[in-house]
C-alpha cells in the first residue's frame, strides 16, 4: 500500500527574508521561486498576503508569471482574531484572496502566549485554531498549521499544547508543524517530545502514514546551533514534513538550512524527499539564491560551500590520491559540488600533483617539477602569500615552472597612483582645520607596452586601487578587447604583521569574473596599493589565457 509522500517545505521567501540586512523585493521573490522549484521542494511559502503589501503583490504576480513544476505556493497568515468569526477577519480573507492552494496558519500552542500575548482564554485560543482551519478547508485550501512555540509550550503545559495540535487535525489540517520558535531545543528533547506527542495522539510514524493521514512536521531555528540535528531527530521520531530555508537564512541565527537537511535525509537516511534530480544541482541553486539575496555564500556551509570538500594537508592529499573517499563523507558530485585541493605551506608533492590535475595538468612522474613548485609555494607563503583561495595565481606559478617563463601579454613600464582631496569645511579656517568632509579623488597613470605600441592611460576611481584597475583595463582593452568582459567583483585586504602598524606587510585577494567564470588572484606588498597591483596583473594575465588569447 502506498504511503504518504514526505514533505519538504521551503520558507526562504517569508521566514528567511526576516534575516537582518535582507530585503527581498517582489522581483527577487519571483526570481528565487523557480530556483526552489528546480531544487525539488514540494511547498514554497511566498509570504503574508494582506499583512504585507509586497507579499500581496507577489501572489498576484506569481499567479500570472510562475509556472512551477514541482512545488505549490503557500500563503502564510495567522488564525482569526479573538472574539471574531473567521470569515469576517480581513487577514483570513486575504489568505483566500491570494489564490494560493496551500495556507499555512501560525497558531499559538503555548498557553502563556494565548493568555499574555492574545489576552484571551485557552478555550478561545483553541477555538481560533478550529474555526480558521475549518473555514479555509471549506474554501478548498490545504492547510498547514505552524504550532508556534510548541516545544517551550509543551514543557510548560503539555495538555494545552497537545490540545492545540489535536484541534488543528480535527478541524482538517493536513500538517501540524512543531515549531522550535526560540531555537533552544536539543535533539534528545525533540526526540522525546515528538515521540510522546505521537503516542498521546495515537499517530503512526511518518514513514508509515497513509495518504490522507495527518502529518507532524518540524520547523527549527538555529539559536542552539542544533537546527539540523533537531530536524533530523524529529524525522526519526516520526515527523514527515520539514520546513527550512535555503542557506539557513532567517532572523537571529537563522532557520534550519533546508539544503543540509535534505542532503542528509537523501545521502545518510536513503530517504527521497525532493522531486526530480534537484539535489545534484543543490550547490548551483544555493549559490544562485545567494546572488539574488546579495548575501555572500558561506564557504564552510555543509555540502554546498566552496570549502565543503576542500583538502589542505599533505597527509590527506597522499591518501586522496589513492582513494578520494578516504577523506570525504559523501561524493561531492551528489550535491553538485566538487573536491578541491588547497595549495599551501602544508602541501606536499601529492597535493601539488592533485591540484595540477584539477587544473588540467598531468604532473604524474615529474618529481623534480613537483619539488620545485612545492618549494616555491612554501617560500611564497612564508612571505605572506596564500594560494588556498587564489587558484589563478597558483596556476600561473605552475605554468611558469612547466614552461620556464610566465605567460606574457604586455610589459609594464611604470605606474603611479595619487589621491587628492578637494573642498571640505569641517573644522576651523586656521592651522587646526581637519577637512574630514573633504572629497577624495584618486587618479592613476599606467604606462605599458602591448601589441607593438607604447600605451599611456590615466584612470580615475573612488580610491587608488579602483583608479589603477580602471587605467589598466583601459590600456589593455585597446589590444585585447576580451578584457571588456572582465569585472572585479570582490576585493579583500589582510594585514599580515599588524604589530608593525601602518608599515605592515599587506595581502590582497582579488576576485574577477568574465560573466561566466570567476577566478581569484593574490598579491603581497609593503602597502595595499602594491599588493593590489600584483593581484590585478595576475587577474588580467589569467583571464586572457582562459579567453584563448595566445601569449607573446
Amino acid at each position: 500500500m502506498a504511503t504518504a509522500p514526505f514533505h519538504v517545505y521551503d520558507t526562504t521567501l517569508r521566514d528567511g527574508a526576516q534575516q537582518e540586512g535582507m530585503n527581498l523585493s517582489v522581483a527577487d521573490k519571483i526570481a528565487i521561486a523557480p530556483l526552489l522549484d528546480e531544487l525539488g521542494v514540494g511547498f514554497i511559502e511566498g509570504g503574508w498576503p494582506g499583512a504585507i503589501p509586497k507579499d500581496t503583490e507577489f501572489f498576484r504576480r506569481a499567479a500570472k508569471e510562475l509556472e512551477l513544476k514541482n512545488a505549490v505556493l503557500a500563503a502564510f497568515g495567522s488564525t482569526r482574531r479573538a472574539s471574531t468569526r473567521a470569515w469576517d477577519d480581513p487577514q483570513v480573507r486575504a489568505l483566500v484572496d491570494s489564490e494560493a492552494p496551500v495556507v499555512t496558519l501560525v497558531a499559538k500552542s503555548d498557553v502563556r502566549h494565548v493568555e499574555r500575548a492574545l489576552r484571551t482564554t485557552p478555550d478561545e485560543g483553541l477555538a481560533m485554531i478550529r474555526d480558521t482551519v475549518e473555514f479555509l478547508v471549506g474554501e478548498g485550501r490545504r492547510v498547514v498549521v505552524d504550532a508556534e512555540h510548541f516545544f517551550d509550550g509543551y514543557r510548560f503545559d503539555p495538555a494545552f499544547t497537545t490540545a492545540a495540535v489535536r484541534t488543528a487535525f480535527e478541524a482538517g489540517a493536513e500538517v501540524v508543524a512543531l515549531c522550535d520558535t526560540n531555537g533552544g531545543m536539543l535533539p534528545t528533547g525533540v526526540l522525546d517530545i515528538v515521540g510522546e506527542l505521537r503516542a498521546t495522539l495515537g499517530m503512526s510514524h511518518g514513514r508509515d502514514a497513509l495518504p490522507g493521514d495527518g502529518l507532524l512536521g518540524m520547523h527549527a531555528h538555529n539559536d542552539s546551533g542544533c537546527a539540523v540535528a533537531n530536524t533530523l531527530a524529529a524525522v526519526e521520531a516520526g515527523c514527515a514534513h520539514v520546513q527550512g530555508t535555503v542557506n539557513g537564512y532567517g532572523e537571529r541565527t537563522g532557520n534550519v538550512d533546508l539544503v543540509t537537511v535534505v542532503a542528509n535525509l537523501a545521502l545518510k537516511y536513503d530517504l527521497d524527499t525532493l522531486a526530480g534530480d534537484g539535489l545534484a544541482d543543490a550547490t548551483r541553486i544555493a549559490h544562485a539564491v545567494a546572488e539574488i539575496t546579495n548575501i555572500a555564500p558561506y564557504a564552510r556551509q555543509p555540502y554546498v560551500g566552496a570549502s565543503a570538500f576542500a583538502h589542505k594537508a599533505g597527509l590527506h592529499a597522499s591518501a586522496i590520491k589513492v582513494d578520494p573517499d578516504l577523506y570525504q563523507h559523501v561524493d561531492p558530485t551528489a550535491v553538485g559540488n566538487d573536491m578541491r585541493m588547497l595549495v599551501s605551506d602544508m602541501a606536499g608533492r601529492a597535493s601539488i600533483e592533485l591540484k595540477g590535475r584539477e587544473l588540467g595538468f598531468d604532473l604524474a612522474g615529474q618529481g623534480e617539477l613537483l619539488t620545485r613548485v612545492t618549494n616555491r609555494v612554501k617560500d611564497a607563503e612564508a612571505q605572506g602569500y596564500t594560494f588556498d583561495a587564489a587558484d589563478a595565481s597558483f596556476e600561473l606559478i605552475l605554468r611558469e615552472e612547466l614552461t620556464g617563463a610566465r605567460p606574457h601579454f604586455f610589459r609594464v613600464e611604470s605606474w603611479r597612483a595619487i589621491v587628492e582631496t578637494t573642498g571640505g569645511t569641517r573644522g576651523t579656517d586656521g592651522p587646526d582645520a581637519d577637512r574630514r568632509d573633504a572629497e577624495a579623488l584618486a587618479e592613476a597613470t599606467v604606462k605599458l607596452h602591448a601589441g607593438g605600441d607604447r600605451i599611456v592611460v590615466t584612470g580615475e576611481g573612488n580610491g587608488p586601487v579602483n583608479a589603477l584597475d580602471q587605467a589598466l583595463r583601459h590600456a589593455l582593452t585597446r589590444v585585447y578587447p576580451d578584457i571588456e568582459q572582465f569585472d572585479l567583483v570582490d576585493f579583500k585586504v589582510r594585514i599580515m604583521d599588524a604589530q608593525h602598524g601602518t608599515d605592515a606587510t599587506t595581502r590582497v585577494l582579488v576576485e574577477t569574473t568574465d560573466g561566466q567564470h570567476t577566478w581569484s588572484t593574490v598579491g603581497v606588498g609593503p602597502n595595499i596599493i602594491e599588493a593590489a597591483w600584483e593581484a590585478l596583473i595576475d587577474a588580467h594575465v589569467y583571464g586572457l589565457l582562459h579567453a584563448g588569447v595566445e601569449p607573446l
